[in-house]
């Protein structure tokens, strides 16, 4: 059974594409096209399910068409139509790569001023040119390349230069 810790939400499933199971997919993070993988993690009815792939390809940096195996139909298609697609963080981790920064959620956050823990990271809000990271507070991070002074993949720690006051607003 696969863990929702180990896996890291990088797109959805979007409506099927013709009629032989293909499916749109809204893609955040195309760590699947650049790490040899031969399967996705769909989140099922509240569980994490591997789907192996037969095929995909981009329609946009943000859209691709996904075929998967045993998904034969739009009827079967359909049924996952709306669920989150998700890839494991080892596989992720075994490559020499910048991360996306959708791959944080789930990182604790810690104050690099005080090495106090702040909270973990539970949403990216990329909707403006200025990325934050949603704490489980509901406090926004700026997330920024220059506040940040370590990442530990193994402990799922982001350790950042905090802005002044940021955790009094």
């Amino acid at each position: 059974m696969i863990r929702e810790e180990e896996a890291y939400r990088i797109g959805r499933l979007g409506k099927p594409h013709g009629v032989k199971g293909e499916l749109t997919m809204q893609v955040d993070d195309d760590i699947f096209d650049r790490v040899d993988a031969d399967f996705l993690i769909l989140m099922v009815d509240g569980i994490l399910v591997p789907f192996y792939m037969e095929e995909y390809r981009f329609r946009s940096d943000t859209s691709a068409l996904i075929k998967f195996e045993d998904v034969d139909t739009v009827e079967r298609a359909r049924e996952l139509t709306g669920c989150d697609v998700y890839f494991l963080r080892r596989l992720a981790d075994d490559q020499e790569q910048e991360y996306t920064w959708s791959f944080f959620v789930g990182f604790e956050l810690i104050d690099a001023t005080s090495g106090n823990a702040v909270g973990y990271i539970t949403d990216v809000d990329e909707s403006t040119t200025n990325v934050l990271f949603e704490l489980e507070t509901g406090v926004l991070i700026p997330a920024a390349e220059e506040l940040i002074t370590h990442v530990d993949t193994d402990k799922k720690e982001i350790t950042m230069e905090l802005p002044e006051g940021i955790l009094d607003i």
